[in-house]
């Protein structure tokens, strides 16, 4: 793969802005004038979803919008965060509700020709020290592989990977507590299982090891002997800069490109060779304040 195409995640023009761009065309317009390849979307709030799109038909208009304006969806992440309860918990004995959520997503975006699609562990970091006690990080773990296990045979019949985003801001996010559940998911024979390498997120767990619980766990090599680790395993990228700090809602702050301490000089070749089955990097502006201000800068900078 000599070249990445470039998209850009629309939650960066929800979250965190004085003004959220809830007009799903008004993105597509703007970054068709930018030179963007491609958008991901964020299926949730008021862009796109199966409750906006209910039908065939809906959808198929929906995807011919997004083409007539140059672009292709790059991926979708969809919206799971409510599966963190008991009774509808992604760690519970029959996660009923989650992968029933899950098939309809997967329905949704195979009309829209998405061909990867974004999952979390969902429960916070210290979830096994306080409500999850009972149950153990591991049993927990275990859990959560059989789950993406019948996940990731959905997406398989539609077609798609899957990508697990790792964050500090969920449970499971010290280096070898990813490798070893992304392990243990694609030892069921889930070869379309895999993780989302955030360039951010990979900082924040290899070099700072933010809100990881007991002790810390760093790796000599932080960010770059993590996608190491990682090479073969990696299902979808997501790239933007870090200053090595959480924001308010407690995961990696997402700086924009040169604002930070990563060093993408170094990055961008490693992650060009990392095995990732498409040629897609998602720039992730989440929660960054003034989302639009840097989405040029974004494409500018990594076209260089």
């Amino acid at each position: 793969m000599a070249k990445a195409r470039i998209s850009i995640g629309t939650w960066a023009y929800l979250f965190n802005q004085e003004q959220p761009t809830n007009d799903f065309h008004v993105i597509l317009h703007k970054l068709q004038d930018l030179g963007y390849d491609g958008v991901e979307l964020g299926s949730f709030g008021p862009h796109p979803s199966p409750v906006s799109h209910p039908t065939k038909a809906s959808r198929q208009k929906l995807r011919k919008t997004i083409a007539d304006h140059g672009l292709a969806l790059s991926g979708i992440a969809v919206d799971l965060w409510a599966f963190k309860n008991p009774g509808t918990s992604i760690v519970d004995e029959n996660p009923n509700a989650y992968l029933t959520a899950f098939l309809g997503w997967a329905a949704f975006a195979a009309d829209l020709d998405v061909k990867t699609i974004r999952v979390d562990t969902v429960i916070a970091p210290d979830y096994f020290e306080k409500d999850g006690k009972e149950l153990g990080a591991q049993k927990g773990m275990e859990r959560i592989a059989s789950v993406w296990d019948k996940a990731s045979k959905i997406a398989a019949d539609y077609g798609m990977n899957i990508c697990w985003e790792f964050e500090p801001g969920f449970a499971f996010n010290k280096p070898s507590e990813i490798i070893q559940l992304v392990d243990l998911v694609r030892a069921k024979g889930n070869s379309n299982f895999g993780v989302l390498y955030d360039t951010c997120h990979a900082h924040m767990c290899a070099v700072v090891g933010a809100n990881q619980t007991g002790t810390k766990e760093l790796l000599p090599g932080g960010e770059l002997e993590l996608l190491d680790k990682l090479k073969g395993k990696i299902t979808h990228v997501h790239v933007i800069d870090s200053d090595g700090s959480l924001n308010e809602h407690n995961t990696s702050t997402h700086n924009p490109f040169g604002t930070g301490k990563l060093d993408f000089d170094k990055l961008a070749p490693a992650l060009l060779k990392a095995g990732v089955p498409h040629d897609w990097w998602c720039v992730d502006l989440c929660f960054w304040p003034h989302a639009w201000d840097v989405t040029a800068q974004s494409k500018k900078y990594l076209d260089k």
